[in-house]
């Protein structure tokens, strides 16, 4: 653009001056025009917004944790306001009960999906997550996925030592897991948190939408893995023709990356659908690029936030050593050494129960849900918001309000507890914003904490976590569309030799 703007100038048809001139005042012209050609209805205000720069709109006030910023300006501004981002208007919706009555009272003004420029190569425009649809079709797919997870997950386990296939899948890879780790803590002492838990979360996922598992140096799965963050890394960076839509049309390196990315992935599972597809059931009605989607969608629902949250809690049970002790009396109290925990033991366990919920609020790990759309014209809290406009949901902010949580910078699983310790205390349960709410509510969501109670239940009833001596947990969030923690490879095992000795006993209960 600067070498065609210089060519103009040299050949006397205009200077760079003037066209920088000319562009400022047709933009001035274009904003008074649009805010004038969006009449208010009578009753109704005006969204506060923040005042933004031309083309980049408040893209500079958000800065690396947009999470942060946006919570910074809703209390200056209030928990219904919006920003731009670029030359595109974005509605963000802060307060409980504000995203309480969007989402779940007002569900059908505020269940569309934006049609952003990266959400088209995401499952070749058709994912049920990111998808613009949100017809009848859409809610048949849906349905589908949901059916599909729940028949997956909780139907009756072959084996008698399980009650459901979920639980014999993360058995399988809990004693696969502990092994592992055992195993590096003979060899170097320590070990990576994150690195070893998300194999055996894809090998539970794996199994369910395959039938089939992978060893820990596989080279297929660590592929996989290695799309799943590299696709988070890249989500993370932004792309920046979502919301000036006219940079969709120049080269940019960050979308090929993306694109490469989405067809790898689609690839992938492709291949092993195609492997299954020849005994799959030919009356079926439904195709094998729409198997492919659907497993697709199961992969988004069941992966990612399961490793997240469990690489999480780790982190947390090694800078609380306390809490991890206080668990694992508990485990010890209720279920003792001589059966696996189930999960028809949940509401035994209400104190890991808690630990989990506050390691959701705590973490926010997901600080924002994946953005939705209005379908229609419609209001809220007293504010006209017209139809089509993109709306972020500041799930931080409602995990971290101090009107909700009492000290809510603290990391403290009693405040989900009642007066007597023995129970939930669903009231504050259902204030944390992990998933989502209303028809866009994550389909994965009941099997992720069923995955997530198992496999910590097992991890803590042969497994005691610490960190080695000397060495501190940096627990600072790194934004992206699910925030990790910084590298933690300094875990290890407490007690090493007592360990071996247990895990070799109990890893033979059936």
């Amino acid at each position: 653009m600067k070498t065609a703007m210089s060519l103009l100038g040299s050949q006397g048809i205009f200077s760079v001056t003037e066209i920088l001139i000319a562009l400022a005042v047709f933009l001035l012209i274009f904003t008074v025009v649009r805010s004038f050609q969006q009449q208010i209805p009578h009753g109704l205000k005006r969204l506060p917004e923040p005042r933004g720069y031309p083309l980049i709109g408040n893209v500079l006030e958000l800065g690396r944790n947009p999470h942060l910023s946006l919570t910074q300006m809703s209390q200056k501004y209030g928990d219904v306001m919006q920003i731009r981002i670029g030359t595109t208007p974005v509605l963000v919706l802060s307060g409980l009960n504000t995203i309480r009555q969007a989402l779940v009272k007002q569900a059908e003004d505020f269940m569309g999906r934006p049609d952003l420029c990266s959400f088209r190569y995401i499952g070749d425009g058709q994912s049920l997550t990111f998808s613009s649809d949100s017809g009848e079709v859409w809610r048949a797919r849906r349905k589908l996925a949901q059916n599909a997870l729940k028949t997956f997950s909780v139907s009756p386990s072959p084996t008698a030592s399980s009650t459901c296939l979920l639980e014999e899948h993360v058995f399988k890879e809990a004693d696969y897991l502990i092994t592992e780790l055992l195993q590096q803590m003979k060899e170097k002492k320590s070990f990576d948190a994150y690195r070893y838990t998300v194999i055996s979360v894809a090998n539970v996922i794996c199994g369910i939408c395959f039938g089939r598992r992978y060893s820990h140096d596989d080279q297929e799965l660590l592929s996989l893995v290695s799309l799943n963050n590299e696709f988070g890394d890249v989500a993370a960076s932004g792309n920046p023709a979502d919301f000036i839509p006219i940079l969709q049309y120049f080269p940019s390196r960050p979308m090929k990356i993306f694109k490469d990315l989405n067809k790898r992935f689609s690839a992938f599972v492709h291949k092993i659908v195609k492997e299954h597809y020849t005994t799959f059931d030919k009356v079926n009605k439904y195709s094998e690029k729409k198997i492919v989607n659907l497993v697709n969608d199961l992969f988004g629902a069941g992966f990612d936030t399961v490793t997240t949250a469990l690489s999480w809690s780790l982190v947390y049970l090694v800078t609380y050593p306390d809490i991890q002790k206080k668990i694992q009396n508990e485990l010890d109290q209720t279920i003792g050494r001589e059966r696996r925990p189930k999960l028809s033991d949940r509401l035994m366990l209400p104190y890991l129960e808690a630990f989990i919920l506050e390691t959701f609020r705590h973490s926010s790990f997901v600080p924002f849900t994946i953005p939705h759309c209005t379908t229609k014209d419609t209001s809220l809290n007293g504010y006209y918001i017209p139809k089509n406009l993109c709306v972020f949901i500041n799930q931080w902010q409602v995990n971290h309000d101090e009107t909700l949580w009492k000290e809510p910078s603290a990391f403290n699983p009693e405040r989900f507890l009642n007066a007597e310790g023995t129970e939930i205390n669903r009231m504050e349960s259902d204030k944390v914003l992990l998933f989502g709410l209303g028809k866009r509510r994550c389909i994965g969501e009941s099997i992720g904490k069923w995955e997530i109670f198992l496999f910590l239940a097992t991890l803590l009833q042969q497994l005691e976590f610490s960190i080695c001596d000397g060495q501190k947990v940096d627990t600072t969030p790194q934004y992206g569309l699910t925030m990790k923690h910084k590298k933690c490879d300094n875990v290890s095992l407490a007690e090493e030799a007592s360990l071996l000795i247990a895990y070799s006993k109990n890893s033979q209960l059936a």
